[in-house]
């Protein structure tokens, strides 16, 4: 562990793969006989090799659960959403462009300015909409008219007769085709899985419907999670609603254009190493994942069982507080929800900020696009006119940590895709048969290699976060890449972009601790460029309060991309 504190990331430079090559490449790692060609230049040139050298003391950590010191452990799913969107209610106004929020749809219900049913008929007219444009946006994958518009008429009922459930009623949700929703299949954004409708509805689902929410329909995603832009051959790679010749991010790039393009105000997302923070920073939204287990994955796609989170995309602070609110809470069917403190919401919307410590791994957060370190230290400059203090932290040993990451979500989700191969390994498309193909030579010890360096890499962290409130970096070290047209049909496989785009996003899933997205600006082409905030367990509160301050301090740009759901009432 010599020099264990000098910054060691470095920028991967490797080939671009696509088309022929990216074909030929899959091949080879996917043969026994001739893998061996291309392993050993592999292994070395993505830090693998090294990671196998590393040297680390600790016992395994193989699931990211914190003991609470909380004396109150909540058994109780239900949160007062009533006196959270009060609260809400109080916020100052975004300046620039500002989406339609949960607050706009629950007021006009409740004024009769228009109804959930006239909502519903709109977005239905909007997804078609999306689906004849050019490029074709490409958000969802599934919906059904007649299911939409029942559900919409049962939330106008309940406004008619002066009964809502709540603020949520009749607010649009998205979902990822990551989660289980009646009456739809669950793909995983593939093109074979999901052939039969789920038998019911995941837990985050079943927690929006009884809010009231009219859920749209099955968000499209990167095919199993396995990348980061949001390409996806069999449904269509989705378009950036900011600007549609850009990627989305992934994998939950569905849920994110969803709510970049005007569709809902929050949606439900999964991140296993950013997958809910990396779309949100290059929409321009607002990405929450959770502390470990605070949100239930039952009736989530078993793809990484010690680094999945759930959690909501959303076009505000507020939106995203309400959304999470819905979705928290203790689940008896997932044993990692239980013995939780209550959730908690205090003073989010409080923007005096001197009692808050920012903690900056300078080396970290400057390894980043230029333009994209200027925007997030102006962003830090704001927080400091708030009243914030910055505090200088080490994080030591990051890129076993991130090789650690990428061996543990790759072999897990090689190992929950086990039963489809070898009758469907074909099904995939290039770049995730490339990505588990060499999942699958990674060893056993290799596992519990990288769970001994969780173990280094969580109390690195909390280290960290014992000299701060929260540790703070650039959401993505790049703004959203274009989409590159010989990658539109038999994709890409780009490692020296991908570890740009995954510079500071999936340590957190690692660790377990909640963290945040939200945007900081734009650069010169008018992309988003994200801020995160990675926070101690059970302070998500504490990272909404960041996001809401920031939305305060810039000024917003409108999507390329956006349908005007409520402007026809």
């Amino acid at each position: 562990m010599e020099n264990e504190t000098q910054y060691d990331l470095r920028s991967v430079k490797m080939p671009r793969l696509a088309g022929g090559m990216l074909k030929l490449t899959a091949s080879i790692l996917e043969s026994p006989v001739l893998r061996g060609l291309l392993l050993g230049n592999l292994l070395s040139n993505s830090g693998i090799s090294q990671f196998r050298a590393y040297l680390v003391d600790e016992a395994p950590t193989y699931s990211p659960v914190y003991p609470s010191e909380d004396s109150e452990i909540s058994t109780d799913c239900e949160t007062d959403l009533t006196s959270l969107y009060q609260a809400s209610g109080t916020k100052g106004r975004q300046a620039g462009f500002e989406y339609p929020s949960i607050r706009t749809y629950h007021q006009g219900y409740l004024d009769g300015r228009f109804t959930p049913e006239e909502v519903a008929r709109n977005v239905l007219e909007a997804i078609e909409s999306s689906q004849r444009d050019e490029p074709k946006m490409n958000i969802f994958i599934a919906w059904n008219a007649d299911d939409l518009l029942a559900q919409a008429r049962a939330s106008t009922d309940r406004y008619q007769r002066g009964v809502p459930i709540g603020p949520m009623d009749g607010v649009p949700v998205a979902v990822k085709d990551e989660v289980d929703m009646l009456p739809f299949p669950t793909t995983v954004g593939t093109r074979f899985l999901g052939q039969a409708p789920a038998k019911q509805d995941s837990t985050v689902v079943a927690r929006m419907r009884a809010s009231g929410a009219l859920l749209i329909g099955k968000a499209n995603m990167h095919e199993i999670g396995i990348g980061v832009t949001g390409f996806n051959p069999h449904h269509g790679t989705v378009r950036n609603p900011r600007n549609p010749r850009h990627h989305t991010g992934g994998s939950s790039s569905g849920p994110a254009a969803a709510v970049a393009a005007g569709f809902c105000p929050v949606a439900i997302g999964a991140d296993g190493g950013g997958s809910i923070r990396i779309p949100a920073s290059f929409c321009g939204l607002v990405g929450l994942k959770p502390t470990y287990g605070r949100v239930s994955e039952f009736g989530a796609a078993p793809l990484t069982w010690s680094m999945g989170h759930l959690g909501p995309l959303a076009g505000s602070a507020l939106d995203a507080a309400l959304g999470y609110a819905v979705l928290a809470g203790p689940d008896r069917r997932d044993p990692n929800s239980l013995h939780h403190p209550p959730v908690r919401f205090e003073r989010i919307t409080d923007t005096e900020l001197s009692d808050v410590v920012l903690g900056v791994y300078w080396p970290w957060f400057r390894h980043a696009a230029p333009e994209v370190v200027r925007t997030c230290e102006e962003l830090l400059e704001g927080f400091k006119s708030l009243g914030a203090r910055v505090q200088e932290v080490t994080i030591p040993a990051l890129d076993p940590a991130r090789v650690a990451h990428l061996i543990t979500i790759s072999s897990e989700m090689a190992a929950a895709l086990d039963r489809y191969y070898p009758a469907h390994h074909q099904d995939f498309a290039l770049e995730t048969r490339t990505n588990l193909a060499l999942a699958r030579t990674f060893t056993s010890r290799d596992y519990l290699h990288a769970q001994r360096i969780r173990t280094q890499t969580i109390a690195n962290f909390e280290h960290a976060l014992e000299q701060a409130s929260v540790i703070v970096t650039p959401a993505t070290a790049i703004p959203a890449p274009p989409i590159k047209p010989s990658a539109e049909t038999g994709g890409e496989s780009d490692l020296t972009q991908l570890s740009e785009i995954m510079r500071y996003a999936p340590y957190s899933n690692f660790t377990g601790h909640p963290a945040i997205s939200f945007p900081a600006g734009c650069d010169s082409q008018g992309l988003p460029i994200g801020f995160q905030a990675i926070g101690k367990p059970w302070q998500e509160h504490v990272l909404l309060r960041l996001a809401y301050a920031a939305e305060q301090l810039i000024q917003r740009q409108a999507p390329q991309v956006y349908y005007p759901i409520l402007s026809k009432q």
